[in-house]
């Protein structure tokens, strides 16, 4: 017996009440080879009916432990219900072997902190795993009871649902917007998504196009064929979209951080870096398998909204981009990740690159008059990466708005806040620590019809709010 323990086994299990048993299989499932050893021949022949390894051993004693050469197994868990036994037998294991992984059971955090004392490795504590598992179905509570509002918002529209984007949509708007229109044909409701604007970065039209996502232009539809209506990565009407201020929002799933929001159901959480990971996370509750379009999409969203893990990605997206991978279409997702540069991004950005201004690791630059306010985000990344900037602000104007993209790298400043602050009271702005945007009406500098003239008037006011908000002053 001892050949077969020290040159087939890989975890031994010492004490096979209830728990012990329990992990037996477990890891057997996994696909362990595992010894079960326990001093009540009863619980021993049960096992061995079940064919699993099992002895009958008292494992406080010498000649049980000398059957086993514990540094050529992987681990010994020893699970008895004793604090006494259990710290008793550890120490003699440990003597034996000072690289074997020993994992005991303790009654409190009191036997705990002595098991670790002797050098036990991983110490269980039912109280901690039962006080684990009841937040964690804490969460699952209020999870399911988040979809059982959402479903009753849903079921209880007379019509079609009608799933607003924000204006000029991206992955992540799009994504999320597909996600719950599945959900909604879940619940047995045919939806539409609708958006204002154009899609016209370059990427998000590769999405569309690759993925065959069915999106109608809002003002070419008669919204009264609506009975409902849903806005997705996006905090109301007028919040970065032009949803007329008398539609009625019953459903709005945002991770924009939000004050007063408005809806039937409203989801606005600031604990995850893109909508669509809420999307998603309601579609594994919700057991609902994604196609592979939607997967792709999703996880697309995911991807960009957080420029690939790297801005204000959390725990959820991570763990939403996992279970979303297995269906993706990964010949799509590469398509979609590197299309060509239009030639009006080529002329945004040499014109930013041309009028950036610094203020110690500040710069601000003026991206002309341009017809895609997308293409601005993609300038203010490029010039994050010029040495000695850390945060940048590229702003230009699109017909009777100017529009702001701002990116930020300086841990101290939330650049969402600065952009909140310095043009709140003139327009509409926000964000994250990390990215922000804004839009302002060119009505406030009154009626300027020469653009050179416009350009220094907005470039002025735009550069003194924003270095005001992070505490430079500029003369006039």
């Amino acid at each position: 017996m001892a050949e077969d323990v020290n040159g087939n086994y890989e975890y031994v299990i010492l004490g096979c009440g209830g728990l012990g048993s329990s992990v037996v299989k477990d890891l057997i499932s996994a696909g362990k080879k595992v010894l079960a050893v326990d001093i009540n021949p009863e619980k021993v022949e049960v096992l061995k009916d079940q064919e699993i390894d099992a002895i009958v051993g008292d494992i406080r004693d010498d000649e049980t432990l000398d059957k086993i050469d514990f540094d050529k197994i992987t681990g010994v868990l020893i699970l008895t219900s004793d604090d006494q036994v259990n710290r008793e037998v550890a120490l003699k294991i440990r003597k034996r072997s000072s690289d074997v992984l020993i994992v005991t059971r303790a009654s409190s955090p009191k036997a705990r902190d002595e098991m670790e004392e002797i050098g036990v490795d991983v110490v269980i504590t039912p109280i901690e795993s039962m006080k684990q598992q009841l937040l964690s179905s804490i969460k699952k509570v209020e999870s399911l009871r988040k979809l059982k509002l959402l479903r009753n918002v849903i079921q209880n529209t007379s019509g079609k649902l009608g799933i607003f984007t924000h204006d000029n949509p991206d992955p992540d708007s799009i994504a999320s917007a597909l996600a719950l229109r599945e959900i909604a044909k879940h619940f047995g409701v045919e939806a539409d998504i609708l958006y204002y604007g154009e899609i016209q970065h370059q990427q998000n039209k590769a999405m569309v196009n690759l993925l065959n996502i069915p999106m109608l232009k809002a003002n070419e539809v008669n919204l009264s064929e609506y009975s409902k209506f849903a806005l997705v990565d996006s905090a109301g009407p007028g919040v970065n979209n032009s949803i007329p201020s008398d539609v009625k929002i019953s459903i709005i799933i945002d991770h924009h951080p939000a004050e007063n929001v408005e809806a039937e159901f409203a989801d606005v959480r600031g604990d995850v870096g893109a909508t669509a990971t809420i999307l998603t996370l309601y579609l594994q509750d919700l057991k609902i398998v994604p196609t592979k379009t939607l997967a792709t999409a999703l996880f697309f969203g995911i991807q960009t909204e957080t420029e690939e893990f790297r801005r204000n990605a959390r725990t959820n997206d991570f763990l939403a981009s996992a279970y979303l991978y297995p269906f993706v279409d990964n010949e799509l997702l590469e398509k979609m990740e590197g299309p060509a540069l239009s030639t009006e991004t080529l002329d945004v950005l040499g014109t930013a690159i041309k009028n950036r201004e610094i203020f110690s690791s500040f710069l601000i630059s003026f991206a002309g008059f341009i017809t895609d306010k997308d293409t601005l985000p993609q300038a203010a990344d490029f010039l994050l990466k010029l040495e000695g900037i850390s945060t940048v602000l590229v702003f230009g104007i699109i017909k009777d708005n100017v529009y702001l993209s701002a990116r930020n790298t300086d841990v101290r400043i939330n650049i969402g806040d600065v952009l909140k602050k310095a043009f709140k009271d003139v327009g509409s702005a926000g964000g994250h620590a990390h990215a922000a945007g804004g839009k302002i009406p060119l009505g406030i500098f009154g009626d300027v019809s020469d653009k050179e003239t416009l350009a220094k008037l907005v470039t002025q006011a735009v550069k003194k709010r924003f270095l005001s908000a992070l505490g430079i002053e500029i003369e006039d």
